[in-house]
């Protein structure tokens, strides 16, 4: 399956299409919980989700919607996690190429 949707660039940018869009999905879920007082998603899920790829519509939402951008881990961790992710790539792409 992994090799499946990783084999094609139609397959990685679908992944992160659907990756994001939970990442979003569950910020904002998160900041409507956190109004409400109800149940939060737990930081861990949320850093999870940024490490599967949803670091772009993570990061986007958290500033439209205003949630945990006074949070360090989130506004320090995010960018540099992204930045580390894209280190990644470029590093397998010049391997592969």
């Amino acid at each position: 399956m992994f090799q499946l949707i990783f084999s094609n660039i139609v397959g990685i940018v679908l992944y992160l299409g659907v990756i994001n869009l939970i990442a979003a999905a569950v910020t904002v879920y998160d900041k409507k919980q956190a109004r409400a007082h109800g149940r939060r998603v737990p930081e861990k899920n949320l850093f999870t989700l940024a490490i599967l790829g949803g670091v772009p519509a993570m990061l986007v939402t958290m500033h439209i919607i205003r949630h945990k951008t006074q949070h360090k881990r989130f506004m320090l961790g995010l960018p540099l996690l992204l930045l580390a992710q894209l280190i990644i790539v470029a590093l397998l792409y010049r391997i592969n190429h």
